[in-house]
């Protein structure tokens, strides 16, 4: 199925395989996408400083420098969405290219039919995001986030988190109290389940932790056997 040109969107593909960037750009350019294909990390660079597009679709194993460290100097600037697709298929691969900034995470072999299918549920998550408009901060206890800005203070300081740590936060934030499974916050905060796989959910709790709960008192609280809510400690009896 075609795309309406309201969805057509500029797509770079960073893999050096010849014949899969060849039938993935095909792909997207028959779905209605503009699609710029380049195979090194460099060339990626440089076509991410001539312009931005809507969504980065990435190897992790290039020839000059690995798909994970190219995230990572990009993200200082701040990037488009992006998609892995790799043939690195290990949790721990998965788990660390998600941490870095990644979007979503797709492993060699694919069908193509997935993969475009993902990237329509990319852009329309950051599309949805984009036109959301609330003018009133979440707050609770000393926590503030304002969604516009894209910032969030804890105790008055300002508190920098990376864009999957800033959605984890803001889906707590807006079930503050409640007790959210993992299944929960994978299906909102990364739209699918890896397989059943929760490792991401802890590892990025962690890392959110880290930033938040140094602040007296901690928010994130572990529920044994369910998974994570934002809430006051209760009082010591």
């Amino acid at each position: 199925m075609i795309v309406t040109m309201e969805q057509a969107a500029e797509i770079l593909v960073v893999d050096d395989e010849p014949y899969i960037a060849e039938m993935l750009s095909m792909s997207l350019r028959y779905a209605g996408h503009r699609v710029t294909a380049v195979a090194t990390g460099s060339d990626a660079l440089r076509a991410l400083r001539s312009g931005t597009p809507d969504l980065v679709i990435l190897d992790v194993m290039l020839p000059d420098i690995s798909g994970f460290d190219l995230l990572s100097k990009l993200r200082v600037g701040g990037l488009p969405p992006v998609l892995f697709l790799t043939a690195r298929d290990s949790v721990e691969d998965k788990v660390h290219g998600l941490t870095l900034g990644g979007d979503d995470y797709v492993t060699k072999p694919f069908s193509l039919e997935e993969v475009v299918a993902r990237v329509g549920a990319l852009l329309r998550r950051r599309s949805s995001t984009e036109a959301t408009v609330d003018a009133e901060s979440l707050r609770y206890a000393d926590l503030v986030m304002d969604e516009d800005a894209h910032q969030v203070w804890r105790q008055e300081q300002l508190v920098q988190l990376s864009p999957t740590e800033f959605g984890l936060l803001r889906f707590l934030l807006r079930n503050a109290g409640k007790v959210l499974s993992r299944a929960q916050i994978l299906d909102n905060v990364w739209h699918y389940d890896f397989n059943g796989d929760s490792s991401v959910v802890d590892s990025y709790i962690r890392y959110l932790r880290r930033k938040i709960d140094v602040f007296d008192p901690p928010l994130i609280e572990t529920v044994r056997g369910i998974g994570y809510s934002l809430r006051l400690p209760r009082p010591q009896k």
